[in-house]
């Protein structure tokens, strides 16, 4: 569980609600059924235009990861791939074919069967490579759909803020309700800004360094495999993969 995530939304309520309450305008005054139409249902609806199906799936797939990221247990995968190392030296690939089994990563499970089966270093290097780039793609294009929505928030706020406007414009006989004609005008632009720097863009950002230390884990794990393929003296492999850790 991240819990910077959680903390940090309550922060961005408190900040909103708290600013507002201090400045003197209220809760109420945040509240706006035709503001949240406008820019939450608007920026839904260019993002569904904007996206393919296949990605917008994909992204509502992995937004639970700003909460629970995958379990990235590097150490671990070290000192596995130390061990696997060791008992290739001295019985031979073919003595890690029942950890093939173990497993539950398709991906370690995979490069470990490629291993297995007496892959050169350079075809199991190139093979796990292309998944990688796959994997890191397809992520980050999930985590592109929060940025794009940050992107549409703001601009979707401002189409709120001139409709606004333009209600107030039709009752300027009235002197009395443009006050808060006015008011509730720019509270979409509140909402637009808001959701976009406090919700949307942060989104993205986190899912980002998540997708980043997952690639970072199975270039990791490709190195390993290859020192194993290559016959590298175990010390040596621990000590080249101890250095992605930092």
């Amino acid at each position: 569980m991240d819990k910077m995530t959680p903390i940090g939304l309550l922060l961005a309520a408190i900040a909103v609600v708290g600013g507002s309450v201090l400045k003197g305008s209220g809760v109420m005054a945040l509240l706006s059924g035709a503001a949240f139409v406008i820019v939450l249902v608007g920026t839904v609806a260019a993002i569904c235009i904007h996206t393919p199906p296949a990605t917008l799936k994909h992204a509502m797939k992995i937004f639970k990861w700003i909460f629970r990221p995958p379990a990235q247990e590097a150490e671990a995968l070290i000192n596995e791939l130390v061990e696997w190392s060791n008992l290739a030296r001295k019985q031979g690939l073919l003595a890690l074919e029942p950890a093939v089994e173990e497993q539950s990563d398709p991906f370690i499970k995979k490069g470990l069967q490629l291993l297995v089966d007496g892959s050169e270093p350079d075809v199991l290097r190139s093979t796990l490579e292309v998944e990688i780039d796959a994997r890191e793609h397809g992520d980050n294009a999930g985590a592109k759909v929060f940025e794009g929505m940050g992107i549409y928030a703001p601009t979707l706020g401002i189409i709120g803020a001139v409709l606004g406007l333009m209600a107030v414009m039709q009752n300027l006989a009235d002197p009395s309700k443009l006050g808060k004609g006015i008011a509730a005008a720019f509270v979409a632009t509140i909402y637009g800004i808001g959701a976009a720097n406090l919700f949307f863009l942060p989104v993205a950002a986190k899912l980002k360094a998540v997708i980043a230390d997952q690639t970072r884990t199975r270039e990791m794990f490709v190195e390993g495999l290859v020192g194993i393929a290559r016959g590298d003296n175990p010390r040596n492999i621990e000590a080249r993969l101890r250095g992605f850790l930092h």
